[in-house]
């Protein structure tokens, strides 16, 4: 098996791959990386030891870099790479911090990455938004900050749940996450957007429970309650706001408290029971956090199925993707779609809905009930 060897001699990494290649980086970001962006970070370069030249000793200003030659790295191998480049990111980082080069900045902090993509755009500067990359009301949360809890939810999520990116991505940009919310300076005010949906209020505890020993002031800004004036087009998460909303809702949040200490100190250990349960599948109910069977949704899959149906001429089948479409159209309940996606599958297999089609991603097969 091939085995990575790393160094660094700042601005500059090395990466030696057996025998005798040498990859050279100069790291010129302070964005962390993933599986996708790790080509941006900075200028690559390759070299070859010469016989008997050691790694340990080598500098890459004493050789001419190959040229004309590429290299292929298993997939893990270069997962490997990302890690070493964070790792030596998130030191720069600390090491910028030591200096006194904090940032001031007001902090916010949501699910999702598109619902983070709504508050760069909407909020004014300055600031800095972390948009957490997960689905928490699906999937589990046992040991979740500890490798075997990620390797274990990572592990389902890889058979269940088509993700619609690749595996190292998502577990990259999760990794990266917990990263950006440890960089965070103890001195500004930090904002958790939420909504009324099992998805942000199961992060909303996850995030409390990482900043639990951050001195920051910290509000809790509801989107759903916030929007309550609109009934038109009621606001079940955060990630339905559009950007000038996000900024509407921002300025009529000035006056609101920071948490207490006993009110994060509560959330906290609600995020601590969550962190023992192994289900899959998690709703807001009664303003709460409740686990449900993992074939909580079945029989509402089942109706919609029927109800098309019924529209049609003579039964026949019909696109996944409008499945799931007619669900959220006509559901007050904010339901994970990858999730449903997932359901169907899990149905078909199970025999009580025929497939057309190949099941790679929800508008890629049709369905219909036996």
């Amino acid at each position: 098996m091939i085995s990575i060897r790393t160094k660094a001699q700042n601005p500059f990494l090395y990466f030696f791959v057996e025998p005798n290649i040498v990859f050279v980086l100069k790291l010129e970001s302070d964005h962390y990386a993933t599986f996708t962006t790790i080509s941006e970070c900075g200028e690559w370069l390759t070299y070859e030891l010469n016989d008997g030249e050691e790694f340990d000793s080598f500098h890459h200003e004493e050789h001419a870099p190959l040229e004309g030659r590429g290299y292929f790295l298993a997939q893990d191998h270069v997962n490997i790479v990302v890690e070493e480049i964070n790792n030596q990111i998130q030191l720069r980082r600390r090491q910028l911090r030591k200096r006194g080069k904090d940032s001031i900045s007001p902090i916010h902090l949501v699910c999702t990455e598109s619902a983070a993509g709504s508050l760069k755009v909407g909020l004014p500067r300055p600031k800095e938004v972390i948009g957490f990359p997960d689905f928490f009301s699906i999937g589990p949360l046992w040991k979740l900050l500890e490798k075997m809890g990620q390797d274990y939810r990572n592990e389902w999520l890889y058979e269940n749940i088509n993700l619609m990116q690749d595996e190292y991505d998502y577990i990259n940009k999760f990794t990266n996450a917990l990263r950006e919310i440890e960089d965070l300076s103890d001195k500004p005010p930090i904002y958790l957007w939420v909504g009324n949906n099992a998805d942000e209020q199961t992060g909303l505890r996850f995030f409390l429970y990482l900043l639990r020993n951050k001195p920051n002031d910290i509000f809790i800004i509801n989107s759903t309650e916030q929007s309550l004036s609109d009934e038109t087009n009621p606001v079940f998460s955060t990630g339905q706001l559009n950007p000038e909303q996000a900024k509407e809702i921002f300025v009529k949040s000035k006056s609101l408290e920071p948490l207490t200490a006993a009110e994060r100190v509560q959330m906290e250990r609600e995020w601590e029971a969550l962190e023992e349960t192994k289900e899959v599948l998690r709703i807001w109910e009664n303003e709460k956090i409740v686990g449900v069977s993992d074939d909580y949704f079945d029989p509402l899959l089942m109706s919609v199925i029927d109800r098309l149906h019924a529209k049609q001429e003579t039964k026949d089948f019909i696109r996944a993707g409008e499945v799931i479409g007619e669900i959220l159209e006509q559901s007050n309940l904010f339901v994970n779609i990858f999730y449903l996606e997932y359901r169907l599958r899990a149905l078909i297999y199970g025999g009580a809905l025929e497939l057309k089609g190949i099941p790679k991603s929800m508008r890629h097969y049709w369905v219909k009930m036996r």
